[in-house]
């Protein structure tokens, strides 16, 4: 890292977090930005939150989803990416989506990843295997994380906007696996009451645990040493993924203007602030516990805009 630019990010000690503490971590790094490039983030956020809620809405119901649901829904889904491929902007949101996606020159592929990952979502409860989680994780959480960076690295030009020259599915993976085991183990509590489940069998069964037990842990019945280990499992895994992020960072940020290189770091930093907060061996891992206070999380914006030096190119 090189000797800060005392211009370059003075803006971000001027801004205020305070109303948006307990938003999204995306939300937050993304109030680094210039104000159009935000909004564009908050139009495609706003979609693919639109289609994750459509499935998860329906799965909190409790009730079985049946094929002709799943055929439904799975057709509902279709319908809404086949009218953004054809530019129908008869609808109000999907007029400033469509819009946005031209004048960024967003690709649509991470949409028709999140489709799938949620088609898979209603068929399945859960998943068979750690690598079945990883292959949904391409759409639930790597396909959104790039936007984002492919957001972070447009480049405004003479007629608009740029695309980046890198890859931005390379550079999002990892730190978007690591935020995705993050939110497992964080909440773990909400999701069990919700009849959401993130944990695959394989590793259920390696601990002796099914999903009953879950459901009557998270409700707040005793913690047993086989999903104590599960936790620390799972946070191997994450550490694995901050490492592997750590090191992806170190090799993207000399691509980004500075502000976006601060944004990149602080989505990294709240994560970790939630990661350190897991305990295996002593936590209750209830959403309380894992959910840092809001002054906590002011805190570490304020040490990580402090702390922060752009890497040159």
């Amino acid at each position: 890292m090189n000797q800060k630019n005392p211009n370059e990010l003075d803006f971000a000690r001027d801004l205020d977090f305070s109303e948006v503490l307990t938003n999204p971590i995306l939300d937050i790094a993304a109030r680094l930005w210039e104000e159009d490039r935000y909004q564009a983030f908050q139009v495609c956020y706003r979609s693919m939150r639109r289609i994750d809620d459509f499935v998860d809405d329906r799965k909190e119901e409790g009730r079985t989803i049946t094929t002709a649901e799943v055929e439904e829904y799975g057709c509902r889904l279709v319908e809404w990416l086949e009218a953004v491929r054809r530019g129908d902007d008869d609808d109000p949101f999907r007029r400033d989506f469509l819009d946005v996606l031209r004048r960024f020159a967003i690709p649509f592929w991470p949409w028709e990843r999140l489709h799938h990952a949620m088609i898979y979502d209603l068929k399945h409860i859960g998943y068979r295997s750690l690598r079945a989680f990883l292959k949904y994780a391409e759409g639930a959480a790597v396909a959104p994380a790039s936007v984002f960076m492919h957001l972070c690295g447009v480049a405004r030009g003479d007629d608009g906007y740029c695309p980046p020259k890198w890859d931005i599915r390379y550079a999002a993976r990892p730190l978007a696996l690591f935020s995705y085991l993050v939110h497992i183990i964080r909440d773990f509590q909400q999701d069990q009451l919700h009849n959401l489940n993130y944990f695959a069998d394989s590793e259920l069964s390696r601990f002796g645990l099914d999903h009953q037990d879950l459901r009557d842990i998270a409700a707040g019945g005793p913690i047993s040493r086989g999903f104590r280990d599960l936790i620390a499992r799972y946070r191997s895994f994450g550490e694995y993924y901050r490492g592997k992020a750590r090191q992806r960072m170190h090799q993207i940020m000399p691509h980004l203007q500075p502000r976006y290189q601060l944004s990149f770091e602080m989505i990294y930093q709240l994560y970790l602030q939630i990661f350190e907060r897991i305990d295996p061996q002593n936590g209750t891992f209830c959403t309380g516990e894992l959910n840092p206070e809001p002054s906590d999380v002011q805190a570490r914006i304020s040490r990580t805009i402090g702390a922060f030096a752009p890497a040159s190119r």
